[in-house]
Formats: C-alpha cells, structure tokens, sequence
C-alpha cells in the first residue's frame, strides 16, 4: 500500500476543518489540522508535509503572511488557499504569494480532491522530469543544454539552467524575486538583483527564436515565463 500524502490544513472553523480532515483521510491522505497560522507554521516545520491547504483568514497569523514565511524557505510545495474573500485583488495577492490555486468558500469537497490530486500529479512530474519541452525548444537540465528544433543544442551556464529549470516549473505563474535570488545567489541584494536581470536576458536571447515564448517582468514582484 502506498504511504499516505501529508496534508497540512490550516483552518480556523472547527466543523469545517473536522469536515476537510475526515474527507482527506478517507481518501487515503494523512492531515495535520491547524486552527491557527502560528501553529501551522511550526507544524510545517516539524512534520513535513507534501502540500499545504491553507485558510486566508485565521488568527494569530493569517493564510497569506502564513505562505508567504514559507515560500522563503521551500519554493514547490503545492500551496492551496481557501478563502471567502471573492475580491479580485485577494485573488491576485494569493498567486503573487505563491500559491499555486484558489477556492473560494462554499465549496465541494470533490473540488478540493481533484485540485489537490492535480496539484501532486503536476509536482511529481515536475520533480522526475528530465528534458522538458518548451514551445519548439526542448531543455535537458541534467545536461544544461538548450535546443531549438533540430538545430545543435546550445550549452547553458549552470545559473542559465536552474534559472530556466525555476522558470518553467512555474511557467504561466509569478516566479517570487526574492526567493530566486535568495536560493541561486545567496540573497536578494541591489548587486545580485541586477545579475539576476542580466541573466534573464541572456536566456530571452536565447529563445527568442519561439515568438510564443516570453518572460515578462512582474513590476515588484518577479518573473513570469509564458508559453
């Protein structure tokens, strides 16, 4: 038998978190139940789990500042927010954030399981992907080699490669400033920022050959690879 999937759900109303739990373990999921972001977070820390299922509003520390603390430590974790907030701008915030998708209170407990079960079928391809396609390049990051068509591959630099490894694990969503910078570079300084800015030109140039492909600057908020 399979080992279970660790959930943490972080959810400030009693029945509905009792609900969510009980649902998720039928499934065949383990849950680690929090009411509040402050216990959440250190059961984060000492539990970890595979994904997160997180109210915005809690007390003590709320949802986004919740995801936001460990965005800075762990930049795949599938985060899932839910919310009865419905405001455009809350929406925006929560993807910004990290978080990889959005439910909005009332919802079904067969919409929570399929976003959740999509969520880790898209991080384990994510993770055992070697060559990943991209428009007409393929990427091979064992090899750090970029190809366009049939053309020769072209060698990248080692901070080229994880940069667009990062890129495309979160194509079509906000790649956080600080956080890259922090893990490729060490920290997120001026010096390292205008690096960074460098380093993605470099990889426009180089696929500049596929006009479906962009990376557009997020003002204030990161990189966003579009395919």
């Amino acid at each position: 038998m399979n080992k279970p999937i660790t959930i943490l759900l972080a959810e400030d109303e009693p029945a509905l978190g009792q609900i969510i739990k009980e649902s998720l373990e039928t499934r065949n999921f383990k849950v680690l139940l929090c009411n509040n972001g402050e216990i959440a977070y250190e059961s984060y820390k000492n539990e970890n789990p595979e994904l997160l299922v997180l109210d915005v509003m809690m007390p003590k520390k709320d949802g986004f500042t919740l995801a936001k603390e460990i965005r800075r430590e762990n930049d795949t974790i599938p985060i899932i927010f839910l919310t009865a907030k419905s405001q455009t701008q809350d929406v925006v915030e929560g993807f910004t954030i990290g978080g990889n998708d959005y439910l909005k209170k009332p919802f079904s407990m067969e919409e929570l399981i399929v976003r959740i079960h999509n969520l880790i079928h898209r991080t384990h391809v994510q993770k055992t992907s070697k060559v990943f396609h991209l428009g007409h390049y393929n990427f091979n990051f064992p090899k750090q080699t970029l190809q366009f068509k049939t053309e020769n591959p072209i060698q990248l630099t080692h901070r080229e490669a994880h940069l667009l490894f990062h890129l495309i694990t979160n194509k079509n969503e906000v790649l956080d400033r600080s956080l890259i910078l922090k893990k490729l570079w060490g920290n997120d300084d001026f010096f390292n920022a205008r690096s960074m800015d460098v380093f993605i030109s470099k990889l426009r140039k180089k696929l500049k050959q596929d006009t479906s492909i962009q990376i557009i600057n997020v003002r204030g908020f990161g990189y966003k690879l579009i395919c």
